[in-house]
């Protein structure tokens, strides 16, 4: 029996060898990455227009607020700050106008952080004092028509350097769009903070899958362990053929645990099997051995004769029949050796035995008178209920007794006894002498085949009558 068992905890694919630990590594180093990506592009998104939409509010806040002050100024003095607007009842003229006029306090706070420019209806930008420091942002024509249905516009203009968020709100008077406050605001700092956040991400990222993979890679070995232990014995074992080892596991019962006492387990059938297997072939070896001795010995002494009757001139007539009579019983020798044999070979071959109710007690009153018969000098009793039923093979419960009535009558002295009793729904039958007895040895191996003791080696026989009863 050869057991072979690859170390490395590893398949192989395409000529490479991936390790069962690398691979939980990268399963387990893939999956947080993969989490990390989502996890970092939502809050990315999430985010960037999060700050988009605060910065939005902020602009449309300001120009919510500058709107109204400058719609106040169509009925003042400054009138002209819609062009092309009819001037309000009781203004003064257009040369009566003060162009320095000063502008509510609202639009001029308003004016600290944000970039504030007012145009006329179309996009243009008016010829104002306030809009000296103001640069009118281009208006596409689907914002301008969105403008003149009454909704603000917001439009993110990029340049060379920094994009610019643009907050348009429409001014509204008497159900018409009479001009169109703009405000901007640079999105440098918003996108350096975004870009900042997202290079932090990556970087958070890429470190956090390194470490892990460094974690992952030590809790696999870790949990691993075991199987690498079970690895290690199977190799061991495999090499050394000792299948007396273990695999040692104090951990926890759980799928490791099982695993390594199923192994345990497996060892010891495989222990068992191989024991069996060894002794199978020992009996093996010393079952040709043993017939090849006692077929030895009939052969010989029948090649002997044979050559006696081959001689010239032919031994005298007496001596040819004493010649002939050892051959018939050198013959008669073998056809029993033969016999026995067959016997036992059907036996190892497994052969069922019938099942069948059967009286016992007739069985053994037969095999007692054919004993008496055999053997009528000896005294042979028998005796038991005489109404036992059990469920049996009559032939083979008939050979078993007879061959140990026969071994009782040849080994032994006086009375032999075959008594019979039905108790608990089993039935004991005993076969009992006055013999010798045997020693501790011999009682090990009285069933072994042509096994005999030193006392019963001048006795008849092959030693191989408590074999068959075995079997």
């Amino acid at each position: 029996m050869d057991l072979r068992v690859t170390h490395n905890l590893s398949y192989h694919t395409k000529g490479t060898i991936v390790s069962i630990r690398l691979r939980l590594t990268l399963l387990y180093s893939a999956i947080l990455a993969l989490t990390l990506v989502v996890f970092s592009t939502a809050l990315y998104a999430i985010q960037a227009r999060y700050t988009l939409n605060q910065l939005e509010t902020d602009l449309g806040k300001t120009a919510r607020t500058a709107a109204p002050g400058w719609s106040r100024m169509a009925a003042g003095p400054n009138w002209r700050a819609f062009p092309g607007r009819p001037p309000p009842e009781g203004a003064a003229s257009t040369e009566d106008q003060d162009p320095g006029a000063p502008w509510p306090p609202e639009i001029d706070r308003l004016r600290v952080r944000d970039l504030l420019g007012f145009l006329d209806a179309y996009g243009a930008l008016l010829d104002m004092p306030v809009n000296e420091e103001s640069e009118a942002w281009p208006l596409s024509p689907a914002g301008l028509a969105h403008l003149h249905r009454g909704q603000p516009w917001v439009a993110i203009v990029p340049g060379e350097e920094e994009r610019t968020l643009v907050y348009h709100q429409p001014v509204v008077a008497g159900g018409e769009v009479i001009g169109i406050v703009q405000v901007s605001r640079s999105l440098a700092d918003r996108d350096r903070s975004v870009r900042a956040l997202g290079i932090a991400l990556i970087l958070g990222s890429l470190l956090t899958t390194v470490v892990a993979f460094g974690v992952g890679w030590g809790l696999a070995g870790v949990t691993l362990r075991p199987i690498q232990r079970i690895t290690q014995t199977a190799l061991e074992i495999g090499q050394a053929r000792d299948f007396s080892s273990r695999v040692q596991h104090e951990g926890p019962n759980d799928e490791l645990g099982r695993l390594a006492t199923t192994f345990n387990g497996m060892l010891s059938r495989l222990q068992a099997a191989y024991q069996q297997v060894a002794h199978a072939l020992q009996v093996q070896r010393d079952f040709v051995a043993d017939v090849s001795h006692e077929l030895r010995t009939p052969l010989t002494t029948i090649q002997g004769n044979l050559a006696l009757l081959q001689r010239k001139p032919p031994p005298p007539r007496r001596d040819r029949e004493d010649i002939l009579e050892d051959l018939t019983g050198e013959s008669e020798r073998l056809i029993r050796l033969v016999g026995d044999l067959l016997t036992l070979a059907r036996a190892d071959a497994g052969r069922e035995l019938a099942r069948d109710p059967l009286p016992v007690w007739p069985i053994v009153e037969d095999v007692c008178r054919q004993a008496r018969l055999l053997e009528p000098e000896r005294e042979i009793e028998c005796e038991g209920a005489g109404d036992a039923v059990a469920l049996g093979d009559r032939d083979a419960l008939k050979q078993v007794l007879l061959i140990l009535v026969d071994n009782a009558v040849k080994h032994g002295v006086g009375l032999v006894r075959v008594g019979l009793e039905a108790r608990d729904h089993r039935i004991a039958i005993r076969v009992q002498d006055s013999g010798p007895g045997m020693s501790p040895e011999l009682r090990e191996r009285i069933f072994d085949r042509f096994y005999r003791g030193d006392e019963s080696r001048s006795t008849p026989g092959f030693g191989l009558g408590l074999s068959i009863a075995r079997a």
